[in-house]
């Protein structure tokens, strides 16, 4: 590795200091591209690996119920047996995407129940406009949700594309609120791992974010759906 560390310096500095063939240029270039990919997958890895899931306690209920955070909720169950028909998905045709299933939308049901039920106040409900986040928000909370394309499901795109959506995602969990009231996000896992870098699971997992303005947010902890029963 060093060595390759060391022909990859010489290759920057200039070929005539180097002294080789053009046949190792080609090699040597190579070379330097794979083990640049290799150090940024494990800076990516060693991100994820380092952050650490909070579960959510009463005191983070007893918080919420004062307003002020963000609730990033991941959408309910889906038929992970059919997917997304990219590149060709429909946003008006339900059938070209992951379905929600029954049970999908019963868990969202219930977390929004549970939501209710705990006190906390919702006020905005955002909402990616993929079908199973539009019927895991109705069913969690009803019809009162805004739509935002920014919410776009981001694992098929490129990181280019991701760019914008990343930007919007970081936005909506740092912009502050006021007490009283907390955001709700219904998005995709991947959205957040592309702005947080915290892969949330399982579906229908809410996540508590502290918006802090110019900032940015700070990851409060998780409430999976089987956690609710516990929080009371």
């Amino acid at each position: 590795m060093k060595y390759f560390r060391y022909s990859c310096s010489c290759f920057v500095a200039g070929l005539r200091e180097c002294s080789i063939n053009i046949g190792f240029v080609f090699l040597l270039f190579s070379a330097c591209l794979m083990i640049s990919a290799v150090e940024i997958h494990a800076e990516d890895a060693g991100k994820l690996l380092n952050f650490e899931e909070k579960i959510a306690t009463i005191e983070n209920v007893k918080a919420l119920r004062q307003g002020g955070f963000v609730l990033y909720m991941r959408h309910g169950t889906t038929d992970t047996s059919i997917p997304d028909r990219v590149p060709h998905v429909d946003l008006n045709d339900c059938t070209t995407q992951r379905p929600l299933t029954e049970e999908g939308r019963q868990l969202a049901a219930s977390v929004g129940q549970e939501i209710r039920h705990h006190g906390i106040p919702v006020g905005d409900v955002l909402v990616s406009p993929m079908c199973r986040t539009r019927q895991t928000a109705e069913a969690a909370f009803g019809k009162d949700f805004v739509v935002n394309a920014g919410l776009m499901y981001t694992a098929n795109l490129t990181s280019e594309e991701k760019v914008q959506r990343k930007e919007i995602t970081h936005r909506l969990l740092s912009t502050p609120l006021s007490s009283g009231t907390n955001r709700v996000i219904v998005a995709h896992a991947p959205n957040m791992m592309d702005a947080a870098g915290y892969f949330p699971k399982p579906e229908g997992i809410v996540v508590i974010f502290r918006p802090m303005g110019e900032k940015g947010f700070e990851y409060i902890a998780s409430i999976p759906p089987a956690r609710w029963q516990e929080l009371k």
